[in-house]
């Protein structure tokens, strides 16, 4: 038994298709980005897949193997790490893999999965390669609509993709938020310090008025005392 060559993804007659048929990053600087994959199991069998990349340091995929029950689905989710650098006119030359065979009922992928997907024992063993696009993240002005990177038509993990966007415009709003207490707070604090550098130049002025009307009674008095006429 000779291993199957290399097929086309969305190809109905081999064990697995993966949708769509490559993966597109939205990629902004010092941010993670990520694609969401549907993997089908085109057969009445139960199919084990393994994902396997070019750069493995530089992508995070979970899961990346599964059994796949007969004419089921899974998905997948790539995620790039952040990167520092823009790849020169965007072009990326990282490759996926993904690999497929049957398995016997009740298979379980566990220590010893890669054995299933080693083609010297003789299975049946298909390949899927799938290229990785890069296009500049999209601005906020885009309609929700748009068919961005990251998101797969009609999938139930397309609702953890707008969770993500929101979760990341929450914390924006929450960064801003803070921005603005502190500001706030060093505003608050200089109205202290102007108020507390004003009492002492307050207190003295008052000081000095009663001070110079004791002074202004005395003379009088004094003054009084000194110009009476004395008795003969």
């Amino acid at each position: 038994m000779t291993s199957a060559k290399p097929t086309a993804v969305g190809v109905v007659d081999r064990l697995i298709s993966v949708h769509p048929d490559e993966l597109r990053f939205s990629f902004e600087l010092e941010k993670q980005s990520f694609c969401d994959l549907k993997v089908v199991n085109n057969t009445e069998h139960r199919v084990a897949f393994k994902v396997k990349t070019t750069s493995p340091r530089k992508y995070f995929v979970r899961p990346n193997s599964s059994v796949i029950p007969p004419q089921e689905e899974c998905f997948v989710r790539v995620t790039l790490q952040a990167q520092s650098e823009y790849p020169p006119d965007m072009q990326c030359r990282d490759k996926f893999l993904f690999q497929s065979t049957v398995v016997p009922p009740d298979t379980e992928l566990g220590e010893n999965s890669q054995d299933f997907f080693n083609k010297d024992s003789g299975r049946v063993v298909e390949e899927i390669k799938l290229k990785v696009v890069y296009i500049f993240a999209p601005s906020e002005e885009d309609s929700p609509g748009d068919n961005r990177a990251g998101s797969v038509d009609n999938g139930p993990d397309s609702d953890l993709v707008n969770l993500d966007r929101a979760l990341q415009r929450l914390k924006t709003q929450r960064d801003t938020a803070i921005q603005q207490v502190q500001l706030l707070e060093k505003d608050i604090e200089l109205m202290k310090r102007q108020r507390y550098q004003r009492k002492p130049y307050g207190f003295s002025i008052l000081a000095a008025l009663v001070v110079g009307l004791v002074g202004i009674f005395l003379g009088l008095a004094l003054s009084f005392v000194l110009t009476k006429p004395q008795n003969a």
